[in-house]
C-alpha cells in the first residue's frame, strides 16, 4: 500500500520540562547532520555546493526544504533514499541537496508556498526552474495532496525536461517569479539581527534555525508595519486547485479526479480524467506547480490551460472570477497564527457545524464563529483581556453577519482596520447576547 507523505512544522513533544525538550532537539538536529553527511548521498544544507555539482555532472538539481526535527520527515527521507525503490533510481539521477533552514537561502530563487514544512524544487544547474513539488491543505492531513507515486511522476517529469534542455526554457521563464523585496530571510526587518545567515552549529542550532513560515510572517509584517494592506498573494498565497472545484489526484502530475460543479473549472470545461499538461504555456509536474501559476495570477483572470483527454490535446480558458482567492482557506496555515494576534486577538475561531447551527437557532447563512481557543500570553492574549471566553460565539464583527469561516474574518479584519482601532465585537453566551471591544494589532 503506498505511503502518504505525512509531514508537520508542529513537533510533538512529551517533554519533562523546555530545558529538555530544547536539548533534545538540539541532539536531533546534530545527528541528523552527522548522520547524512556520513552517508554522503546528500548535500546537506549547501546549495552552492549543489548547483557546482549539478553543473559539473550536467545532471539537474533537486533541493529538499524540510522541517528538523521532526519524525516524520525522517521517516520520509529514509523511505525515499533507502527503501522506496520507486524514488531511489530517479533520485540517483539528480544531485540532491537537503536545506534544514532558510538562513541565506536565496529569495529570487527558492519561491515557494512557505507554509509547507517539506517543498522541492528541481532545477537546472543555470538556475532554471522545472517544477515544485510539495502542498498540504490541512494541518495534520496530507493524503489528499502528496504522495511517494506523486513525488516519482514528478522526478519523472524533471528528467525529461532535462534531457530536452534548453527546448523548453521560454517556457520554463515564467516558474522562476519577480525579484523580492529583500534577497534572504535574515535581511527582513522582522527578523534581522536576530539570525544570521546560516545556522549557528558553534552555539545553539535550533534557536539560530529560520523556518519557512517565518518567511510568510517576515513578508505580511513589513506591510502591517508600514500600515499597508495585506496584498491578496500575501493574505491568500498559494491557492489550493480545489479553491477553484479542480480536485486533483496526489499520484499523478495534473491529473483531475473530480469538478466540483458550479465552479471555475466545471464552467472552464475540465473533465475528471483530463490530464493538465500546462497552465499558462507553463509544463507541470505537480499540483505545486498548479498552485505557482494561481499564486501569480491577477484577481481577475484567464488562465490557459493544455489538457489531454482520450489521447487528443485540448485548449481550455479558465476564468478566475473576481475575489476568487478567497474561496481558499487559510486556517490550517501556521501563518495564520500572526493574522490571528493582528486581527483576532490571538483567538482561535471554528465553524458551527450544521447540528449545532440548528441548535442555536442559527440559518447556515448567519455567522456563526465559536471561540475553540483564547491566547494566553502577550499580544496573543488580547482576546482574553477584552473579555473573550472559550465556548463564546460570535455573531457579528465590526458590524458584519457575513463572515461565516474565521479565514473570513481574518482576511477582512486585517485590512479594513489599521493597528490601534477597536472592533465590536457580538457573541452569544449561552442564552445571552454580550457586545465586546476587540483591539487591532501589530
Amino acid at each position: 500500500m503506498a505511503r502518504t507523505i505525512l509531514l508537520t512544522l508542529l513537533v510533538l513533544m512529551v517533554a519533562t520540562g523546555p530545558a529538555t525538550a530544547q536539548k533534545n532537539r538540539e541532539e536531533k538536529v546534530r545527528d541528523d547532520r552527522a548522520k547524512v553527511v556520513k552517508e554522503g548521498f546528500w548535500i546537506y544544507n549547501d546549495v552552492t555546493a549543489g548547483f557546482a555539482l549539478a553543473k559539473k555532472n550536467r545532471k539537474p538539481l533537486l533541493v529538499v526544504l524540510r522541517c528538523i526535527p521532526c519524525e516524520a520527515c525522517v521517516k520520509l527521507d529514509d523511505d525515499l533514499v533507502d527503501r522506496d525503490p520507486r524514488v531511489r533510481p530517479l533520485l540517483e539521477q539528480y544531485v540532491c541537496v537537503r536545506v534544514v533552514s532558510t538562513n541565506g537561502l536565496d529569495l529570487s530563487l527558492f519561491q515557494y508556498d512557505y507554509d509547507q514544512s517539506f517543498a522541492a524544487l528541481l532545477l537546472n544547474a543555470d538556475g532554471t526552474i522545472y517544477g515544485r513539488f510539495g502542498t498540504r491543505s490541512h494541518r495534520t492531513s496530507w493524503a489528499d495532496d502528496v504522495s511517494i507515486e506523486g513525488l516519482a511522476q514528478a522526478l519523472r517529469g524533471g528528467l525529461e525536461l532535462h534531457s530536452r534542455y534548453p527546448k523548453d526554457r521560454e517556457a520554463l521563464t515564467a516558474k522562476r517569479g519577480p525579484k523580492p523585496e529583500f534577497p534572504s530571510p535574515e535581511k527582513y526587518p522582522s527578523l534581522r539581527d536576530k539570525y544570521g545567515h546560516q545556522l549557528d552549529y558553534a552555539g545553539k542550532v535550533v534557536p539560530s534555525c529560520i523556518h519557512c513560515h517565518q518567511i510568510g510572517d517576515a513578508q505580511r509584517q513589513v506591510h502591517r508595519d508600514r500600515h499597508e494592506p495585506l496584498p491578496a498573494k500575501l493574505l491568500f498565497p498559494y491557492p489550493h486547485p480545489k479553491a477553484i472545484g479542480l480536485i486533483l489526484d496526489p499520484k499523478e502530475k495534473a491529473s483531475v479526479r473530480r469538478v466540483e460543479d458550479d465552479s471555475p473549472a466545471a464552467r472552464a470545461g475540465f473533465r475528471a480524467g483530463d490530464e493538465i499538461v500546462s497552465l499558462e504555456g507553463q509544463p507541470l509536474l505537480s499540483l505545486a506547480d498548479v498552485q505557482w501559476v494561481l499564486h501569480n495570477a491577477a484577481d481577475e483572470a484567464s488562465v490557459k490551460a493544455q489538457v489531454r483527454r482520450d489521447g487528443k490535446t485540448l485548449l481550455l480558458t479558465l476564468k478566475l472570477p473576481r475575489g476568487w482567492r478567497r474561496r481558499d482557506t487559510i486556517s490550517w496555515r501556521v501563518s495564520s497564527w500572526g493574522l490571528r494576534r493582528m486581527a483576532a486577538g490571538g483567538m482561535v475561531l471554528e465553524e458551527l457545524s450544521k447540528e449545532e447551527r440548528k441548535k442555536a437557532r442559527l440559518s447556515e447563512k448567519e455567522m456563526a464563529l465559536r471561540v475553540r481557543y483564547v491566547g494566553q500570553f502577550g499580544a496573543h492574549a488580547a482576546g482574553k483581556r477584552a473579555g473573550f471566553q472559550p465556548g463564546d460565539i460570535l455573531v457579528s464583527f465590526d458590524g458584519k453577519k457575513d463572515l461565516l469561516r474565521e479565514t473570513d474574518l481574518l482576511a477582512y479584519a486585517v485590512n479594513a482596520h489599521k493597528p490601534g482601532a477597536t472592533v465590536p465585537v457580538i457573541v452569544r453566551r449561552g442564552e445571552e447576547r454580550i457586545e465586546l471591544a476587540l483591539p487591532m494589532q501589530e
